[in-house]
């Protein structure tokens, strides 16, 4: 069963996790949409792995501290949490933000104690031609028709939230715009940074996502000195819960390849 834990990981940042399995360490890091985002996938990879889910400081109510005001700082902060544990050959799997977060974590990560990366509709690198969709700029229908394939099933008026839930959802897009709305979404060092990281990675794509697309993705797996692109068809910008089978089918086969010795291509 998961379990539910608040670290202190520095005196003014407590950490809220979710924790489940065992064997390898796997963390999984949530996009804007908040943790729930990824709490099928943390199942699944918890049958087989310890997986380990953060709530990002801010997201869902949570604790950020006035000095937290950047990916980077995140990136770092969990970076540190995984060292206190004395954690290695750590997989990160990160959607959206997430994603971004867990490759600013693999270029700060001078102990090697990261051994792949899983990165899924992933933002924070800029690529000539592909704008990243400005969804703060569009109303709730505009943003599930640029992140959905299917915004019918997907799309939730936002005047039929309970006023508890729309409060959080504030909250995670304010959070959201300190760390992540200037400059919009990427650092605009970090795509030419990537190539000096070399764990294997896995770039995880819907093939329908319009708020960054296939395109984008491309370049960001181009970036990797070991990266591969792998496109879910009929998914968007979230294929974990559009199309789960298929994401979880793909994310099972790099680690069946990454564990051989088998990787890239």
């Amino acid at each position: 069963m998961p379990s539910n834990m608040s670290v202190t990981l520095y005196p003014d940042l407590p950490l809220t996790l979710t924790e489940a399995g065992s064997g390898r360490p796997c963390l999984i890091l949530h996009g804007g949409g908040g943790p729930a985002t990824v709490a099928g996938l943390a199942s699944h990879l918890a049958q087989t792995a310890h997986a380990i889910t953060p709530v990002h400081p801010g997201w869902d109510g949570t604790h950020r501290p006035p000095w937290l005001t950047g990916i980077d700082d995140l990136a770092l902060a969990y970076l540190h949490y995984l060292q206190d544990r004395g954690l290695r050959d750590i997989l990160v799997v990160g959607s959206s933000i997430g994603g971004w977060t867990a490759a600013e974590m693999a270029l700060r990560d001078t102990a090697g104690i990261i051994t792949g990366l899983v990165l899924i509709d992933p933002v924070g690198i800029h690529v000539e031609a592909e704008p990243i969709r400005d969804f703060s700029a569009l109303d709730a229908r505009g943003v599930a028709e640029y992140a959905w394939h299917d915004s019918a099933r997907f799309y939730r008026d936002p005047d039929l939230l309970p006023a508890e839930q729309a409060a959080l959802q504030q909250g995670n897009m304010a959070t959201l715009s300190v760390l992540a709305g200037d400059p919009y979404m990427h650092d605009p060092k970090l795509l030419r940074r990537l190539r000096r990281v070399d764990v294997p990675a896995l770039v995880l794509w819907g093939e329908s996502d319009r708020i960054v697309t296939p395109a984008y993705g491309a370049g960001y797996a181009e970036a990797f000195k070991n990266g591969r692109l792998q496109v879910i068809p009929r998914a968007g910008h979230l294929p974990q819960l559009e199309q789960p089978e298929a994401t979880f089918a793909a994310i099972d086969g790099y680690l069946r390849k990454t564990a051989a010795g088998s990787v890239g291509g």
